[in-house]
């Protein structure tokens, strides 16, 4: 199960192509909300109104205790900064592409830029480490993952990932591996990265066979694949058989080797793994049954504990957590509650190995799919899936309260927000 998904995933891990969950719903809002415009030549008209920065301290809320080997957060850099959004283009008001925009380091608005057509289904975006390329999945029957060079935004072309219903990639920390999850055939698929930034054909394809689908599963259904913070061992989470699967890769050949499993309460539904800049913890959001889980993680053996389930603040019913982000100080986390549109703040304690629930805050769309924090922690990106828009925030640095920040970005479908 994965309410809110793109192009629906059916029964037994098979691709349809019925309306978007909750495509009705959001109509007006998508058909008020156009796609990013073509480049402007006229500078004048392309440039934003002149806001006002974001407070360097809003109203204090509440303090958490500091991993005291947490990194800082770097100063945020002059001038516009890169903005990509992954969208759906299949289904009426859908996108036309991969969305190019900017936005204002220090007031959080966005300004759109384009869109980087010749990509189907871009629902979610990675960047290289140095920069030079962006990587999409092309999350249909037929799963693809797409390279796009950067600057320049030209299409470097598509691989196969061996699977169908691709929604998530990462780029491994050597720059030289691309690694994506098939939801639809819960499987995991490794690519080489050329030197051009180009993908090469698929090095690995590993399928989740085993063990049998949690309740109301009909089979795997991988929705994430990351590298740990140890650079050594990769993570699989797998909503369909509740597991988190660890993998060492053979940097030579690109192949993987399972090293362990985790399992999470039957039913739980995981979805999305994030670990504290500790790299001793880490914070999963399980999707089914509404919760999260702090685990323990051990960069010797790649094993994951996951411990209990924990409130997401949202009260009664199921409001599809799609995922958490921790701010680069190791200090607080915040979750995207779809059903219940917003997010939940936690304070990240005992050095990351405890969550205390804060508050909730209106996430100010509808249906937040995915969250990302820019590179210096000061603002929060939400991609609103049915409301067509992306809704920015301000984060306090010492009390991890989030503020309003800009005007929303109309995005058609927008499902990923990817800030450089």
């Amino acid at each position: 199960m994965n309410s809110g998904a793109g192009p629906s995933r059916g029964e037994g891990g098979g691709w349809t192509r019925r309306r978007f969950v909750g495509a009705l719903a959001g109509a007006a809002a998508i058909a008020a909300a156009p796609a990013c415009a073509a480049p402007r030549t006229d500078p004048a008209a392309a440039a934003p109104a002149p806001k006002a920065p974001l407070p360097k301290t809003p109203p204090a809320g509440p303090s958490a205790s500091v991993s005291p080997s947490a990194p800082s957060s770097p100063a945020p850099s002059p001038g516009p900064r890169p903005l990509f959004l992954g969208t759906y283009t299949s289904g009426d008001g859908g996108g036309k592409g991969i969305g190019v925009a900017t936005y204002d380091p220090e007031t959080g608005e966005i300004t759109g830029g384009g869109v980087v057509t010749g990509v189907d289904n871009p629902s979610f975006l990675a960047v290289h480490p140095d920069g030079r390329a962006l990587y999409a999945v092309d999350e249909q029957d037929a799963g693809a993952v797409t390279a796009v060079r950067l600057p320049g935004n030209e299409v470097l072309g598509s691989r196969s990932t061996g699977g169908s219903g691709p929604c998530h990639l990462s780029v491994h920390p050597s720059g030289r591996w691309l690694l994506s999850a098939n939801y639809g055939s819960g499987s995991v698929a490794v690519h080489p990265i050329e030197a051009s930034g180009a993908l090469g054909e698929r090095a690995d394809l590993v399928g989740h066979t085993s063990p049998a689908p949690g309740p109301g599963q009909q089979g795997p259904h991988a929705h994430q694949f990351v590298t740990a913070p140890d650079g050594g061992h990769l993570l699989a989470v797998d909503l369909g058989t509740d597991t988190v699967y660890t993998y060492r890769l053979d940097e030579t050949r690109g192949t993987l080797t399972e090293v362990s499993r985790a399992r999470t309460r039957p039913g739980a539904g995981p979805r999305h793994l994030t670990f504290h800049p500790g790299g001793r913890y880490a914070y999963l959001a399980n999707e089914v049954d509404d919760t999260v889980a702090v685990c323990g993680y051990d960069p010797a053996t790649g094993r994951l504990s996951v411990g209990e389930p924990r409130s997401t603040g949202t009260g009664g019913g199921t409001s599809y957590p799609a995922q958490l982000v921790v701010t680069p100080n190791g200090a607080y986390a915040f979750l995207a509650n779809r059903g219940h549109n917003s997010l939940t703040r936690y304070a990240i304690e005992a050095d990351g190995a405890r969550l205390r629930l804060l508050d909730t805050v209106p996430v100010g769309g509808d249906f937040p799919r995915h969250v990302a924090l820019s590179a210096d922690g000061r603002l929060l990106f939400a991609a609103n899936q049915r409301s067509g828009t992306v809704t920015v925030f301000g984060v306090d640095q010492e009390s991890g309260e989030l503020r309003r920040a800009g005007t929303p970005f109309a995005s058609p479908l927008a499902v990923c927000a990817l800030p450089l």
